[in-house]
């Protein structure tokens, strides 16, 4: 069969598909792109020739953008179907890096195809070429080498074929899984050659359930009945193994807590006994008050970050002990963990198993659930909205959503101190409304990824939660959702400037320095009057729908609206500063970001000292 380059890497892909569990679905569901020199005669010109049957294709606006769309996509379809990602060489190309790192990080299967240099060099250089003098065969293209869970170039036709399946392999490789990426030099992706017919015949990638080696798991269970006061960690691997079932059942009979990490919250519903919420620095009193405690951590499906563990210092009991439940190795050894390598839903059905009869005692139990109890209260005075008339603080925003969505509803969120307050307040209600992502934490991320959650869940609410600085990092991909008619809704917060940030910049001595959206005063400091900034004027101008708020009865009746709307929507709403009455609880535990050891400065002096007190707990587990 005679085909370009690019013509047969979209048939190939057309043809590869996912099972687990007996279900089926189709590996890459449909290709971004953005054309330019260096793809639009390749792999554009195979789109086009292949038409939406064959692979459906997806106008963006921005390169990173459209990789986070396809992260998205991804984690909303569990991991088990994806979508490609097209750019032209040059900054088409580098401008992918971002998102490659976002994915990998977050382990969220991404194929991305940008263009690349000729391979066979008729000039040298091309438009947008970098030139190594020291190596020939670089191109911009290698900054996604770090980035990437794995890389080639297709310098030859042929060498498409083994470069495809090895892609796919590890597209689909539940531990390895992250950004693919194939780069494609432009002369190359328009040479046709004579392909085997078996290249293209349909294929079934199985994604594996790994159980537990037995030796593994006898293990475990001595050191689960062997505990007083274990704590069980939900990480995202609970959400990409469809655990939630299973460790709700673990819970239940066991009467062991369960806290969780951003990726894993909703792993248990909010309601349910035994779950306490978040933990780490972002988590709430119950969960951290636990950690401290806890003889034994089951750590199920969580990579225990620093804001997990509290830079090392959330877990105080001298006797504690790490159990390791997790797919992949390397995660599953971590704070001298006993592992249990595996996948996180037939680890617990395993291990469930093999600690029948086993319960905490009474005593732990009712005092973890009073615990809790009581912080729930402080949920509820973070949420109460009785002064109508005044601008919402961030958490009473929480709040009045919070009365809005229903299970169907999923929220999504990255960065700024919106993530803090999720994790401490949000009342999750179904496996994966939360979607917030921490892994790379990266602004920018919510409004295309909430386009890529539409797309894998059709007819289900979607909201993207932005900050101002994140609004203006990335809005672009509104004109996709207006495009496609995805009715995706925006809630802009305008708090003037990086308030997370600002908030970090003072407790670390730095004085909110360069934080504020402001203008210069007269002494060169950012601490004039505030921008005069539109951003819902901006929103409307990129074809959205806008509604703007001034008080918290206008937001309620706008977010009602809002839900309710079957085009893309934004709220903005201008925030004021928490009090102590309104605002969120602080942070229940510490997180190390270093604090100059010498200054003049009064506020960095005093921050040092608090840093030495609290780096003194840090405590290394062997």
């Amino acid at each position: 069969m005679r085909l370009t380059v690019a013509q047969a890497l979209v048939r190939f892909l057309a043809a590869q598909h996912t099972e687990r569990d007996g279900h089926r679905q189709r590996l890459i569901a449909a290709t971004w792109g953005i054309f330019g020199h260096g793809n639009v005669a390749g792999i554009g010109q195979a789109l086009l020739e292949s038409g939406p049957g064959e692979m459906p294709f997806l106008q963006g606006r921005n390169e990173q953008a459209m990789v986070h769309a396809a992260v998205g996509y991804a984690r909303q379809r569990g991991r088990l179907s994806a979508h490609a990602v097209t750019t032209s060489i040059g900054p088409g190309a580098t401008n992918l890096v971002t998102g490659a790192a976002l994915a990998t990080i977050n382990r969220i299967p991404v194929l991305l195809l940008p263009g690349d240099t000729f391979a066979t060099r008729p000039a040298d250089p091309v438009l947008q070429q970098l030139e190594v003098p020291y190596a020939g065969d670089v191109s911009v293209n290698d900054t996604l080498r770090p980035v990437s869970r794995h890389f080639d170039r297709i310098t030859r036709p042929e060498a498409l074929i083994p470069a495809a399946l090895q892609a796919m392999r590890v597209l689909t490789d539940p531990v390895q899984t992250g950004a693919v990426t194939l780069a494609l030099p432009q002369d190359v992706q328009t040479e046709a050659y004579e392909w085997p017919p078996e290249f293209f015949a349909e294929r079934v990638w199985a994604v594996r359930r790994p159980r537990p080696d037995r030796d593994e798991l006898a293990r475990a269970a001595e050191a689960v009945r062997g505990s007083a006061r274990p704590l069980i960690i939900a990480g995202g691997g609970i959400r990409h193994s469809t655990a939630q079932s299973v460790l709700a059942e673990f819970a239940g009979a066991t009467g062991i807590p369960v806290a969780s990490t951003q990726a894993g919250k909703g792993a248990l519903p909010h309601d349910h006994p035994a779950d306490v919420g978040g933990i780490g620095h972002t988590g709430t009193a119950t969960a951290d008050e636990l950690a401290r405690g806890a003889d034994l951590v089951i750590a199920a499906g969580t990579r225990l970050t620093d804001f997990t563990t509290a830079s090392g210092t959330l877990f105080r009991n001298p006797a504690v002990r790490f159990l390791g439940l997790n797919l992949d190795p390397y995660d599953a050894h971590k704070l001298a963990g006993q592992p249990v390598v595996c996948d996180a839903r037939a680890g617990l059905e395993d291990l469930r198993v093999a600690v029948a009869g086993y319960r905490v005692d009474p005593g732990y139990e009712r005092a973890y659930k009073e615990k809790k109890s009581d912080w729930e209260l402080l949920v509820d005075r973070a949420y109460a909205a009785s002064d109508e008339g005044c601008a919402p603080t961030q958490a009473q925003v929480l709040g009045l959503l919070d009365a809005v969505v229903g299970p169907e509803d999923i929220l999504i969120n990255a960065a700024g101190s919106l993530p803090g307050d999720l994790h401490k307040l949000w009342r999750a209600r179904s496996a994966d409304q939360y979607h917030v992502e921490y892994g790379y934490s990266c602004m920018g991320y919510e409004i295309p990824a909430a386009i890529g959650v539409a797309l894998a869940a059709p007819g289900r609410p979607v909201w993207a939660l932005v900050g101002d600085g994140t609004y203006l990092m990335n809005p672009t991909e509104l004109v996709t959702a207006v495009q496609e008619g995805i009715p995706i809704k925006v809630v802009i917060l305008d708090n003037h400037g990086y308030a997370s940030i600002g908030g970090l910049s003072g407790a670390v001595g730095a004085e909110g320095f360069g934080t504020a959206y402001r203008f210069r005063a007269e002494d060169g400091s950012y601490t004039g009057a505030p921008l005069p900034l539109d951003l819902a004027a901006n929103a409307a101008s990129l074809g959205m729908a806008v509604i703007r708020t001034r008080t918290i009865d206008d937001l309620r009746k706008a977010l009602a609206e809002a839900r309710a709307a079957d085009r893309p929507t934004c709220v903005y709403a201008q925030t004021r500063t928490p009090d102590t009455v309104s605002g969120p609880p602080p942070a229940q535990a510490w997180w190390d970001v270093p604090v100059a050891e010498t200054a003049t400065r009064k506020s960095a002096a005093a921050a040092r000292e608090e840093y030495d007190r609290q780096a003194a707990q840090r405590r290394r587990h062997l």
